[in-house]
């Protein structure tokens, strides 16, 4: 067995838009982004007309329970099969490096494909790549939907590494203007600058495999996580698009008793982060409901009795700035409701995570409300402009700290679903690299 295949990393065979194609248009978004702002995807519908575009070959999720549902999945594989017929796409065998304009930074990431037979999203998993957050198991079904009879792939999955002294990336910095240029472009809606570069040379691609191998040889990473041994280690923990990743291996699981083990569906092309990397940021997940109860405030206070405290903020920028003075045992969260704000102070709460927290109360809420439907949301402002809505209530959540969260995966296991992203909504994954995942 070679080290790729012992760390589950696969060389893929990456698929590009041939020269002549307009980059500016063929990148989207991610599909799980502005999924209660159907207007963002409207205009990027506008922008993209018919010009060849990921945005043809994804079903963006603000549409994923539509009445035409299944025909807009049904039009985005045969786009597909058009795309490759036409050779819109042509071939590159190997990783692709990725720089990514992040506000006043640059984000370094690598477009590999992952063997999903090293990934397991269920509870308590002890694989090489595993989950960082619950999977909400009826979630998958309509996204299995979108990708089981799909030829191809686009990432907009984000993989994180624990890599404090870059070893990794560091030959790839090193002769980053060697590398064959892929492409290099602005991309739509204010959301930056990408570049990336073909990595092709055997030689690099092995010191990328090496330098990953590192990360969990058995004394570092016992040292690393202060653990007493290195059994089961985790190398690759999920950033962005764990329900997408989530889906790729159920689907997997429903091709495998049928298929080589080499099928492409095996794995899955998405892109490799440092956690360490300047750029990356952690961002809360906040979240919204929709046509709440006249009852909620009397049973959130219900709910957590004696231990919570509710305070009148006078405005958003105080409310975020008495959110961020939560304790290990205070917790704070803000609701935003058309009348005004709100500071929701939980003593001694039973979840280490505020998101765990209020996430219980939330989930048996709208076991007791079936009216009553939620959303999570990505940004300050989003938060507050769908909190402020009549019939609306919005979850202003504090951010985690990212230093210890490969430990806290190891040791906890997966966080509260919905704790956590990284970067704002715009800075999220475009897609632009495809794989085929039928032969």
């Amino acid at each position: 067995m070679s080290i790729a295949e012992k760390i589950g990393v696969q060389v893929p065979e990456v698929l590009l838009p041939v020269p002549g194609i307009d980059l500016h248009k063929w990148a989207v978004i991610a599909c799980d982004q502005f999924t209660s702002q159907p207007e963002y995807w409207e205009k990027v519908a506008e922008i993209v007309r018919d010009a060849p575009s990921t945005y043809h070959l994804i079903l963006p999720e603000v549409w994923l329970h539509s009445l035409d549902v299944k025909d807009r999945i049904l039009k985005s594989q045969q786009v597909m099969q058009d795309y490759l017929e036409k050779g819109i796409l042509e071939p590159h065998k190997g990783f692709v490096f990725v720089e990514r304009q992040v506000g006043d930074k640059v984000q370094s990431g690598l477009v590999v494909a992952l063997d999903l037979d090293c990934y397991d999203y269920n509870k308590g998993s002890q694989t090489l790549i595993r989950a960082t957050e619950g999977t909400i198991l009826d979630r998958l079904p309509p996204r299995m939907d979108v990708r089981r009879d799909a030829l191809l792939e686009s990432p907009h999955i984000l993989v994180l590494y624990d890599d404090p002294e870059g070893v990794v990336l560091s030959e790839i910095l090193t002769r980053k203007q060697e590398l064959p240029v892929a492409y290099d472009f602005d991309l739509m809606a204010g959301s930056g600058h990408i570049a990336g570069r073909l990595i092709e040379e055997p030689g690099l691609i092995d010191s990328i495999i090496e330098g990953l191998a590192s990360l969990i040889e058995p004394s570092t990473y016992t040292r690393k996580y202060d653990l007493p041994d290195a059994n089961a280690p985790l190398l690759f923990a999920m950033g962005d698009g764990n329900h997408s990743l989530a889906t790729a291996k159920a689907i997997w699981e429903e091709l495998k008793p049928h298929v080589s083990p080499d099928h492409p569906s095996r794995y899955a092309l998405v892109e490799l982060v440092n956690l360490h990397d300047p750029s990356l940021k952690f961002e809360p997940i906040h979240r919204v409901l929709f046509n709440p109860g006249e009852d909620f405030d009397t049973t959130l206070q219900l709910y957590f009795s004696d231990k919570v405290k509710l305070h009148t903020i006078t405005d958003m920028p105080t409310l975020i700035a008495e959110v961020a003075k939560s304790t290990s045992t205070q917790q704070r969260f803000g609701m935003i409701q058309p009348y005004g704000y709100t500071l929701v102070e939980l003593d001694h709460p039973q979840h280490n995570l505020t998101a765990g927290s209020l996430q219980q109360f939330l989930d048996l809420y709208l076991k007791s409300h079936p009216d009553t439907k939620i959303d999570y949301v990505h940004g300050d402002e989003t938060v507050d402009v769908l909190g402020r809505k009549p019939g609306n209530i919005g979850f202003f959540l504090p951010p985690i700290g990212k230093n210890s969260f490969f430990r806290s995966i190891i040791v906890d296991g997966a966080l509260p679903r919905k704790t956590f992203s990284m970067n704002h909504a715009k800075d999220k994954r475009f897609y632009m690299e495809c794989r085929r995942i039928k032969p």
